[in-house]
């Protein structure tokens, strides 16, 4: 059926344009939550990490591992043998298929300490693996 000049003349011309205001409005209170929960930290043994422009999060319930500049290895606040390590963490795999690891390392410890490091964690089967550093002062 054709279109009559006297119904478009009531109904008014169509609209073209897209409201983007609710879309503006959903990406405003996502990116205020990503803003609050982005700079969380924690305290544990002192090690410096390196610098980075980019920021890490953290989960409250993810395991810690550490580095320090002399190449000794912390679970949480307790050291810990790589062997050992690696039964703890594949004990974890099997409790928690979605089992995360935090590995903080000294900047100043050897490259191929924190590589070893990591090569246990995925040998004990955890995929999910992060990287702690510290953002860089504002300038």
């Amino acid at each position: 059926m054709p279109v009559t000049p006297d119904l478009d003349r009531r109904l008014g011309p169509a609209l073209s344009e897209i409201n983007v205001t609710p879309f503006v409005d959903v990406m405003l209170v996502l990116l205020v939550i990503f803003l609050v929960t982005a700079p969380m930290l924690f305290r544990g043994i002192d090690v410096r990490v390196p610098r980075t422009e980019t920021r890490t999060t953290e989960a409250e319930e993810r395991l810690v591992l550490t580095v320090t500049k002399d190449g000794a290895v912390f679970l949480g606040d307790q050291p810990i043998t790589l062997a050992r390590l690696e039964r703890v963490l594949a004990g974890l795999r099997q409790r928690n298929s979605k089992a995360a690891v935090f590995l903080r390392a000294d900047e100043r410890a050897a490259y191929g300490a924190v590589v070893k490091v990591m090569d246990v964690v995925k040998k004990a089967g955890i995929d999910r693996l992060g990287m702690v550093t510290e953002p860089l002062p504002a300038s």
